[in-house]
């Protein structure tokens, strides 16, 4: 599933906003989200504050990719959760998003996903983790310390992330089986409404013409006898 990158990584940057660096956000300086300490990691070791103002879109790329969706292998998430776990990460870290993820799941808590939590997490229903998982993300955000300073934030990127990720997370509709098309039998024509007939005016009359007929048969007879 790893073609969700893309679609997820466009949705994570619309809570994440452009430049930061409030004094009381432990992660210090960051641009879309990208610290600067992550930028120097995958990016440019010497990476100036400057610099990560002006990181380019490649960049931020792959730094989202490396840092965040891979730790928590979004690649191999279901739909709707590779995106909710993917921003969890993103806002607290990918061990904490892991961990949390695996006690929704019921599988041990070592913030390492692996195919343990992957096959719990498949098994289960995608909206059911969903909904627990940004449950339990917003019962860890209101216990931090800096809740006073960013709790309304949180609480709205939370809510979005929950509903977009319940959209993501619904199935696709049925696609139609190649096996039955042409198979079905064509509808019934409908039925063709006789012309109306010459004696439509009733029984009556029509007799009346058939005498007709006759009499002038039988005179024409008589005439050609004499």
């Amino acid at each position: 599933m790893d073609r969700n990158f893309a679609r997820a990584l466009q949705l994570v940057l619309k809570h994440e906003g452009g430049w930061s660096d409030h004094p009381a956000d432990p992660g210090g300086a960051t641009m879309k989200g990208v610290t600067q300490a992550n930028f120097r990691r995958y990016v440019k070791p010497d990476a100036t504050k400057d610099d990560l103002r002006k990181i380019t879109d490649a960049q931020l790329a792959t730094v989202y990719r490396r840092f965040y969706w891979d730790a928590v292998h979004g690649a191999e998430l279901p739909d709707g959760i590779d995106y909710a776990v993917f921003d969890f990460a993103v806002n607290s870290g990918p061990g904490r998003a892991g961990k949390y993820l695996q006690g929704v799941v019921g599988v041990v808590q070592d913030g390492r996903i692996g195919p343990a939590t992957l096959n719990a997490t498949k098994a289960m229903m995608r909206a059911t983790v969903i909904n627990d998982l940004c449950d339990r993300r917003m019962r860890f955000l209101r216990g931090l310390n800096t809740w006073p300073s960013f709790g309304t934030g949180w609480t709205a990127r939370v809510s979005g992330v929950r509903a977009a990720a319940l959209k993501l997370a619904q199935p696709d509709a049925a696609p139609v089986s190649p096996a039955s098309v042409g198979t079905k039998e064509p509808p019934a024509p409908a039925p063709v409404k006789p012309a109306p007939s010459p004696d439509a005016a009733g029984p009556a009359k029509g007799l009346a013409f058939f005498l007709h007929l006759i009499t002038r048969a039988i005179a024409a007879w008589f005439s050609r006898g004499r």
